[in-house]
């Protein structure tokens, strides 16, 4: 007999629920955006590889596989293995997914009162509509025909119905829901038009927000999948008017209404009719959302204008939510990035406190970083710290490492790509770029990129806006660019394959970040981070190590750096019997081992043996200091001041 499913993911629509996943006892469930995933997602917003279902005693788990924005269980972050219980709800993205043990438990949708919710100002939605400024003479009503409830917002055509009052109620209902649970101002913006487009017949939308207290920014635009238009900016003279009057402004006619027909903006946006919402809070005005619709049929009416408005009130609620969560005082934000930095960048030693003082100085600048150093020295760390202490910090970190992605798909994870645009392209894809707007991007390993990708990058980063694989719309984005290399990148433009122009680009500040072996102060406190990680992680009970222990990761030259050492530690705890981890336990690779090492230990300082080593090499090569440096693997500059500091002679 065959085995029956254990449990089920089923889709979480803004009507109910959608496609269901049966979960088979034994196998393991890839969500993701990629083709060969188990459950493939459409969904921009998911990485290729977004989270992994797996079997956990008689139920499941979810876990994130290191995805672009994160795996949730009921908004708790599912980084580590979550278990599942009924009713729990899988967020990858847009994507919502409950979890059930059987289809008897999913629950009947909430049923919704058709009373209208007040606006922030205490006035209630229909007062409103009679102070609505612009409102010809209507045009003839819609037919009963187009009052069908929507498909999916993916199945949508340019001439979809609006949804009837119940249905659009009920999307109120599941988009507050929605908006209590994202992430980002962005995110929250871009699932507020999803629905508005859905709800009504506008075939393009858009959120703005005041940006200091005067300049109106897109947060997120939308069009219909099955409308060609490029969003055009709301009009100067409506988004004035709306933002001075405090009040929604309807044209169900635009050709007829003498006010705005002759405006050339609007001509410009080639609008039949149009809605302008304004999005208040605490009695200030936040923003405006922005719907239009370019077709002669089955315009936007005041059934529109007052879901439209409903949803303003929603939305500013929840931006008020994210800007008292980001306004903290300046005190608050440099502690909260001081934590950042404990947590990640261990820094004792000279070397990386001279690290940290770069970090400090630039972070707050808008200038590229060029991080150079040894494989696994902790360049991304350093990335991140740049970021988290900078005035982004509340904005998207994005990284992609150059040498991990072929030649081909670079450039579609670096600029995007739309549907059709080669084959496998499936579906439009936002690229690493746009996806980091207002953030940071991190481009680990810069010297594997070819000479063309490298190209259309510099045009990114002089300010050149950048177009999708397969489309023609420009795109702007305002992103912070670190680099990191391990490469030498002046010994790859002689070779010719790295070009001249983006190096000193990208090179506005260089930050080298030492290897391991040249920070010995800092051996002690990384094993004593990564052993508190992989004991909380594991539940093993080890306390720390011995004095036996400690001596031997101290004498190990440690070529692989500080990633070689986590994974000493984590070997060492996985394997570790005891309550302490032991020489014995610390398992270093035969490769690098100093010979002089099986003739016997002799116990003195590591400023004794780091001095007695230097001095023995710079006698080997006859005092040839450059290729005393190279042997050593250290910079001549730093040969010299170690030099200087042992007071070593010739």
């Amino acid at each position: 007999m065959a085995d029956l499913p254990t449990g089920f993911l089923v889709l979480r629509r803004d009507d109910g629920f959608g496609d269901v996943y049966p979960l088979m006892p034994g196998q393991r469930y890839t969500l993701g955006r990629a083709p060969e995933c188990r459950i493939a997602l459409r969904d921009d917003l998911c990485s290729r590889r977004h989270a992994e279902a797996a079997p956990e005693g008689s139920g499941w788990s979810v876990r994130d596989l290191g995805s672009l924005n994160g795996t949730s269980v009921n908004e708790v972050s599912a980084k580590q293995a979550i278990s599942l219980r009924p009713l729990d709800l899988v967020r990858l993205g847009r994507t919502v997914f409950m979890y059930v043990r059987t289809i008897d438990e999913l629950p009947a949708m909430p049923s919704i009162s058709l009373k209208a919710p007040a606006t922030g100002d205490g006035l209630a939605i229909t007062h409103r509509l009679g102070q609505t400024k612009y409102l010809p003479s209507p045009v003839a009503p819609h037919g009963s025909a187009n009052r069908d409830t929507l498909a999916q917002p993916a199945l949508l055509t340019a001439d979809a119905p609006r949804l009837p009052s119940a249905e659009a109620l009920g999307l109120l209902y599941r988009l507050a829901l929605d908006m209590a649970e994202s992430e980002s101002q962005a995110a929250l913006a871009e699932m507020t038009i999803d629905a508005l487009l859905r709800a009504t017949t506008a075939e393009v939308g858009a959120v703005l927000v005041l940006k200091e207290g005067k300049d109106l920014q897109p947060l997120a635009y939308r069009t219909r999948p099955a409308v060609q238009a490029t969003y055009h900016k709301v009009s100067q003279f409506v988004g004035r008017e709306v933002i001075s009057s405090r009040q929604a402004v309807l044209a169900e006619d635009v050709a007829r209404d003498k006010s705005l027909r002759n405006r050339e903006s609007l001509t410009e946006l080639q609008a039949t009719s149009l809605i302008c919402a304004p999005i208040i809070a605490d009695g200030v005005t936040l923003g405006l959302i922005h719907l239009y619709r370019r077709s002669t049929t089955d315009r936007l009416n005041s059934d529109d204008l007052e879901l439209t408005l409903a949803t303003a009130q929603q939305l500013g609620a929840v931006l008020v939510r994210f800007r008292k969560q980001n306004g903290l005082s300046l005190e608050n934000q440099v502690l909260r990035s001081q934590l950042r930095l404990e947590s990640e960048l261990v820094r004792a030693s000279p070397p990386m406190q001279a690290v940290e003082e770069q970090i400090s100085r630039v972070a707050a600048t808008k200038a590229t970083v060029l991080v150079r150093g040894e494989s696994g020295v902790g360049k991304e760390l350093v990335a991140r710290a740049i970021h988290f202490s900078s005035p982004r910090r509340d904005a998207p970190f994005v990284c992609l490492n150059c040498a991990a992605i072929t030649e081909t798909l670079l450039e579609s994870e670096l600029f995007g790509h739309e549907k059709g645009a080669f084959t496998g392209a499936t579906d439009r894809m936002i690229g690493k770029f746009e996806a980091a707007d207002q953030g940071t991007i991190f481009l680990d390993e810069i010297g594997e990129m070819s000479i063309n990708t490298q190209a259309k990058l510099l045009r990114v980063l002089e300010g050149q806006p950048f177009e999708r694989i397969g489309g023609n719309t420009p795109i702007r984005v305002d992103v912070r660019v670190v680099a990191a290399t391990n490469r030498a990148l002046e010994d790859a433009i002689r070779a010719g394959q790295f070009r001249k122009d983006l190096y000193f680009r990208l090179q506005v500040v260089q930050i080298d970040v030492p290897p391991l072996r040249d920070r010995v102060a800092d051996i002690e406190p990384l094993a004593e981070h990564f052993l508190k990680r992989f004991v909380r992680e594991t539940g093993r009970k080890v306390k720390g190590f011995t004095p036996a222990a400690m001596t031997k990761l101290n004498a190990y030259q440690w070529p692989g750096n500080v990633r070689e050492l986590r994974n000493v530690i984590e070997r060492a705890v996985a394997l570790g019997s005891g309550t302490m981890i032991d020489a014995g336990d610390v398992w270093l690779s035969p490769l690098e081992l100093d010979d002089a090492a099986v003739h016997g230990f002799e116990p003195i300082s590591l400023e004794a043996l780091e001095r007695r080593h230097i001095e023995q090499t710079l006698d080997h090569t006859s005092w040839n200091k450059s290729k005393t440096a190279e042997i050593l693997g250290i910079e001549r500059s730093t040969l010299d001041r170690k030099i200087k500091t042992y007071e070593l002679k010739k």
